[in-house]
């Protein structure tokens, strides 16, 4: 990055969080003059996933009412949970701001194979039943709900297969649960520092650079809210992929008719660590401190082409030095759409023992 780009993006930061400064200030009259009552969750209509089989995604809906405690109930979750009902489990998780349909084209292969696979959409995506409220969504709701839905289920011996927030999320998990874990499948994830950290080198020139990207994405997020469009971030995320036409979109945004349902899609974002003590930064520093003593099969699975992961597949090869390694040649930040299938066969390959091959 150079002087010159790296000057336009701290003025687009400036710029942004004095629109923001703007919002927080005009917000609290708009609540008072021009709010409506709305509900504290939602359910997105069926009617909305009624055409996705054409585009391949068919599976049987299974849904989920975990008990939060006290009498209270979590928003209704939904789940795949297609093969043999004895197989060896392989969890799918997906991420930011993606769901279940994101896993359609490995599900078929995997359960050939004889597993049996769940891929559950976490509370405000897909399927399941969201809050209208961005300020309900943390890093403890998702954990939570993921740890409960695999005790109600009753799974054991776990394949993780996790993606983008499904690997902050799940890995979270596993550090918290890892005898029920028997291996990890990592793909574009990461495990991120704060972005404010400057402990290791100080605040270098280059770190600042680093840095910049994300900050302005932050400060983006945070001034559209809820009325972040979506489309555009999967027109964006495929820009340059074969194949993905108007009716994937459309799957992908499917499950928000309108911003009421996006409160997930607000929060995940917000929730990377930006200071040390922002609440998910101990859970990725304990995650990190869990893999370094892991002791069973990792695949690391990364895409040579995504800009929002790139490198940090570096982090979990240092942190497990036994994983093996794949290149995901011409993938992009959503690879199981574009490669779908041929992973599916490398993760089979890895749990088989045999020889992997970067596809």
């Amino acid at each position: 990055m150079g002087i010159g780009t790296a000057l336009i993006l701290i003025f687009m930061i400036i710029f942004t969080n004095f629109l923001n400064f703007i919002k927080q200030i005009v917000s609290p009259f708009y609540q008072m003059l021009a709010g409506s009552r709305v509900p504290s969750v939602l359910r997105t209509p069926e009617d909305r996933f009624n055409t996705l089989h054409l585009v391949g995604y068919n599976y049987r809906p299974n849904y989920i009412e975990l008990d939060g405690g006290c009498g209270v109930k979590l928003p209704r979750v939904h789940y795949i949970d297609e093969g043999p009902r004895h197989g060896k489990v392989i969890l799918c998780l997906h991420g930011e701001p993606t769901w279940s349909f994101l896993y359609r084209k490995m599900i078929p292969s995997l359960v050939e194979a004889g597993y049996r696979v769940v891929v559950p959409d976490f509370i405000g995506f897909g399927k399941s039943d969201k809050y209208t409220s961005a300020r309900n969504y943390t890093h403890e709701l998702h954990t939570m709900t993921l740890r409960m839905l695999i005790e109600k289920l009753g799974l054991q011996d776990i394949v993780l297969v996790c993606q983008d927030w499904g690997g902050l999320t799940g890995l979270s998990v596993v550090k918290d649960c890892p005898g029920l874990f028997s291996s990890l499948v990592i793909m574009n994830t990461g495990l991120p520092d704060p972005i404010l950290n400057f402990d290791s080198h100080g605040p270098s020139l280059k770190k600042i650079q680093q840095i910049l990207p994300f900050t302005l994405w932050r400060a983006i997020v945070s001034l559209f809210g809820t009325w972040m469009p979506i489309a555009p971030v999967f027109q964006f995320g495929f820009r340059t992929q074969e194949g993905i036409n108007e009716e994937v979109i459309n799957g992908y945004t499917a499950p928000f008719p309108n911003s009421l349902y996006c409160g997930g899609v607000a929060s995940w974002p917000l929730l990377v660590p930006f200071y040390k003590n922002d609440p998910v930064t101990c859970h990725m520093w304990e995650a990190k401190n869990c893999l370094k003593t892991w002791k069973k099969p990792v695949l690391v699975a990364f895409s040579d082409s995504d800009p929002i992961s790139r490198g940090q597949e570096k982090t979990f090869l240092n942190l497990v030095p036994s994983a093996k390694n794949v290149v995901i040649k011409g993938g992009r930040h959503f690879l199981q759409e574009t490669h779908g299938e041929q992973i599916s066969v490398e993760i089979i390959k890895f749990l088989s023992g045999a020889k992997l091959t970067s596809i």
